[in-house]
């Protein structure tokens, strides 16, 4: 499949949203290595937390049709706008809202998710970073870079259908054994890894966690 378009978003857009970067690209490439999976489920509720230019749940839409629901949720309000134009640009529909914990959703949708899309914040940074709600809310992990992921685990977890996919991506850095663990025993969830990719010093990883066995 192709990356959806985002021509649309100019220049200094970039100075207040995430470009996509090879992150976004690995978690295309994630789902895309695993449509056959997401469509056998064929979702009713898809969400996105941190969308930013909007490319990764578009790119979603496309591969899974306009039978399913989408929604991103972001802090940055200049991603929600970008998130929007981008759907429109590629002629999917979106419901883009702002929120920093998806706290407005978490009991509306509980149980309801289907799949859900997390590029997480996840550099290791000084835990004083965390908390903007400008570009650097896309990258400031704090400890670990796991505090906002740690914060919005729960949550997620909440979200998730009984046979929902959670798609994350993780670097070295965030302790994935640790996260596999807490999701496993915590929350009942199982896990695989997707894809591993090295991108200069970080090595990336896309896990997709689910409560059901996938066949």
């Amino acid at each position: 499949m192709a990356t959806p378009t985002y021509k649309h978003l100019k220049t200094d857009d970039f100075y207040h949203i995430y470009e996509p970067a090879e992150d976004t690209f690995l978690l295309m490439d994630a789902l895309e290595k695993d449509a056959d999976v997401i469509k056998k489920l064929k979702p009713l509720i898809c969400m996105e937390i941190g969308p930013g230019s909007g490319v990764l749940i578009t790119f979603l839409a496309q591969l899974v049709g306009n039978e399913a629901f989408y929604i991103a949720s972001d802090i940055n309000s200049y991603a929600a706008v970008a998130t929007k134009s981008t759907s429109e640009e590629n002629k999917v529909h979106v419901e883009c809202m702002i929120d920093s914990s998806v706290s407005c959703l978490s009991t509306r949708l509980h149980s309801f998710v289907d799949v859900m899309l997390f590029n997480p914040p996840y550099v290791v940074t000084p835990t004083d970073e965390i908390g903007s709600t400008g570009i650097e809310a896309s990258w400031a992990g704090g400890l670990h870079g796991r505090e906002v992921i740690d914060e919005l685990l729960p949550v997620i977890a909440s979200m998730m259908s009984s046979t929902g996919l959670f798609y994350l991506l993780l670097i070295k850095e965030n302790k994935p054994d640790e996260i596999i663990k807490l999701m496993h025993e915590k929350y009942g969830f199982g896990h695989s890894i997707i894809m591993r990719r090295k991108s200069g010093p970080e090595n990336q990883l896309i896990i997709r966690f689910s409560k059901a066995q996938i066949t």
